[in-house]
């Protein structure tokens, strides 16, 4: 009989413990932090517009000899920029005018000429209103002497901001083509430009982005396929590189 009745002690004594263990257990599991989850980028949910009807689109026959002519960007220095634009880029200086009674000057480049810039000045006024795809770079006298960056980029930029806080603006990049990106951007880094992606970094391959003296965007791409090579100019491989980022964003 005593037997059974310490053998009954202890079996309650074995429960009540479990209990409490239990009890703790369950606690302490409440109390615990959430574990933390890594970070996955999905794909953007939002439904895609379909353009393609615009192919088909008749132009307006009104429009017929409309031209895309020129992209203006202020510069901070004219010399500087052009130097950069001509001699980096391969532009070719189409023509300028100053206007001192309102205290800027402009200047236009651009790529794929149809022949030699024209001499007389209204005939080289023509040929530039007729020249697609022109940059007009615009220098307001007296920014040179400024100090740091002059004008904003749109991309996340704070530069003229009030408050000193980076902007979301609509302006992106500039953007040229060319035979070879990795050969282009091998030189380009010779020549000491500032790159915001080389061709294998990030999650688009094949392409790049270096800026100009001012800090606007040019992009560079094929003038054909996307390919990738083993190693860009900056020795990052092919399979490398971050993911995507949006340049408007900080």
């Amino acid at each position: 009989l005593l037997k059974t009745s310490l053998g009954a002690a202890y079996m309650q004594r074995s429960l009540a413990l479990t209990a409490v263990v239990c009890a703790r257990t369950a606690r302490a599991l409440l109390q615990r932090p959430a574990p933390l989850r890594h970070s996955v980028k999905m794909a953007s949910t939002t439904t895609l517009y379909d353009p393609t009807p615009f192919y088909a689109a008749a132009q307006p026959p009104e429009t017929k000899d409309f031209c895309m002519q020129q992209t203006m960007v202020r510069v901070k220095d004219p010399a500087t920029s052009l130097k950069f634009y001509i001699e980096t880029l391969g532009f070719q200086l189409v023509m300028f005018r100053d206007f001192p009674q309102w205290g800027f000057s402009v200047y236009f480049v651009a790529h794929g000429l149809t022949g030699p810039v024209p001499a007389d000045e209204d005939a080289r006024w023509d040929f530039c209103m007729r020249t697609p795809g022109c940059i007009e770079l615009t220098w307001n006298h007296g920014s040179e002497k400024s100090d740091g960056a002059v004008y904003n980029t749109g991309n996340a930029d704070a530069t003229g901001t009030k408050d000193g806080e980076a902007v979301k603006g609509g302006f992106g990049h500039l953007g040229i083509t060319v035979p070879d990106v990795y050969e282009a951007c091998e030189r380009f880094k010779k020549l000491g430009c500032t790159f915001t992606k080389t061709p294998n970094s990030g999650g688009m391959k094949g392409l790049a982005f270096v800026k100009d003296p001012d800090g606007y965007l040019i992009e560079v791409l094929p003038q054909g396929p996307m390919i990738t090579k083993p190693l860009d100019c900056d020795g990052v491989a092919a399979e490398g590189g971050d993911g995507y980022k949006d340049n408007s964003k900080a």
